[in-house]
């Protein structure tokens, strides 16, 4: 499947497909999800986390709040990264899709496309 934005790709998460194929602007943002190391991972996720559980809970009212609190996945991710990590999360119902996303391998990567094999 060949996904362009974070819906597309949360979905395809939720889908547990084997192969995804993303490309344009989306591949910088997941290629830097994939390379974040476990400890600095870890304080991402967990921001994320909460901010995710803030817009799934509020039915998105809470968006002001979860930036707060998103602030220690930007501070590791970057700003970019993290709303896309975000919205990964919101369209696939939670923050399980980007641990399973690290748990992709990279098989193809060329330009604004990367292709990843569920291991």
């Amino acid at each position: 499947m060949t996904v362009y934005t974070e819906k597309d790709l949360g979905k395809a998460l939720k889908d547990e497909l084997d192969t995804i194929e993303i490309e344009g602007d989306l591949t910088k943002k997941v290629l830097r999800i994939k390379a974040t190391g476990k400890v600095a991972w870890a304080i991402a996720i967990g921001a994320i986390g909460i901010a995710v559980t803030i817009l799934i809970s509020s039915g998105g009212t809470g968006a002001p709040v979860s930036g707060l609190v998103g602030f220690g996945a930007v501070s590791v991710l970057g700003s970019a990264t993290s709303v896309s990590a975000v919205s990964i999360a919101v369209a696939a119902g939670g923050v399980s899709a980007l641990n399973s996303l690290r748990r992709y391998r990279v098989v193809e990567q060329s330009g604004k496309k990367v292709v990843l094999k569920r291991r």
